[in-house]
This record gives structure tokens, C-alpha cells and sequence, in this order.
């Protein structure tokens, strides 16, 4: 499975469909507005939706849509990234609702070599977020520093980090050969 690109990968140009979607549900909007403290009726109130919205149902807090369509690009986009270095613009276009399904794509607008150090880049990328309809519901460019193959290479290639497994002689399956 890839897991994010090096500098090297990346072309201007290509656009990455992010799979699978995510199908947003009442309780995973509550709890994101729950532990982000926001606690606005549109998005908890469904008394207060009906009667005082122009959509008679709750909206999913917009952060929670960035931030769905945020972490579907990380295999794609920044798995293997350095840093986030700015999101540039957010849209939200129209609303998410509960039960919408969301998917998502990105693409490559930009990439440019590090000033400051040789072995990165920084890859300029442009997510959009549709509904299962296809309709637009949010938009977002960001920058993104990514590691050459010259900087994986000197940390431990694609995997840096992973362990590798030691035999266990005390359990059936694992006892060195």
C-alpha cells in the first residue's frame, strides 16, 4: 500500500483519488464538536435546525469535512511528509449533512526544491470534496514539504522506524529455525 510519495514522485499535474469514502454520521459530527468546544446549534441542535435554518436539518461542522478530506490524502499526498507548511485557502461550497458519503481528490498544482536544504521539496496541492451526489462541498490548496529519496534513504527507506520481528522460542510459530 503506498503511503505517501518522495519529492521525486510527485508530478504537476497528476490528481489522486482518495479511496474509500467516508460515510459522515450524527455521532461523528457530535463528538468532533465536542472535543473542538464548538458547540453551535446548526451543528447539535436539531430542533433548533428545523425550525431557524434554511436546510430544516443539521449541517456537519465544517472543520470536520476538512478534516475528513484532510486524512483520506495522507496515503496519497503526505504519508511520508516532513511538515504541513500552510493551508493556503479552505472553501466550504455547500453543506455535509449526516449520512452523506464523502470522497475526495487531489491535485498536483506545484513543486519546488527546498531553498534551505537539499534533500526536500515542497509539493502545492489542491483538494476537493464531493458528496455521493458529486456535488462540490469543499475546496482546499495547501503546501506540503516532502522528503527527497536522498533523505529516506539516510532514515531507513519506505518504512522508517518498524521494528523487525524477533523469535520467541516461548511461542509455537516464532522459536528460531
Amino acid at each position: 500500500m503506498q503511503f505517501g510519495r518522495s519529492y521525486e514522485e510527485f508530478e504537476v499535474g497528476a490528481t489522486y483519488k482518495h479511496w474509500p469514502g467516508k460515510t459522515v454520521t450524527e455521532y461523528d459530527d457530535h463528538l468532533f464538536c465536542l472535543l473542538t468546544m464548538n458547540h453551535h446549534p446548526l451543528h447539535m441542535d436539531v430542533n433548533y435546525a428545523e425550525k431557524t435554518t434554511q436546510f430544516g436539518k443539521n449541517v456537519v461542522v465544517g472543520n470536520y469535512v476538512y478534516s475528513i478530506l484532510l486524512g483520506m490524502s495522507v496515503a496519497d499526498i503526505s504519508g511520508k511528509a516532513i511538515a504541513n507548511l500552510e493551508v493556503e485557502s479552505l472553501r466550504h461550497v455547500a453543506p455535509t449533512f449526516h449520512g452523506d458519503t464523502l470522497y475526495g481528490e487531489t491535485t498536483v498544482l506545484d513543486k519546488f526544491e527546498s531553498k534551505s536544504k537539499d534533500d526536500r521539496g515542497v509539493v502545492y496541492v489542491e483538494t476537493i470534496g464531493y458528496n455521493q451526489d458529486g456535488k462540490v462541498v469543499c475546496i482546499f490548496r495547501r503546501k506540503v514539504m516532502v522528503p527527497k529519496n536522498s533523505y529516506l534513504a539516510e532514515r531507513g527507506g519506505e518504512q522508517p522506524g518498524r521494528p523487525t520481528p524477533q523469535p520467541d522460542k516461548n511461542w509455537p510459530g516464532t522459536s528460531e529455525a
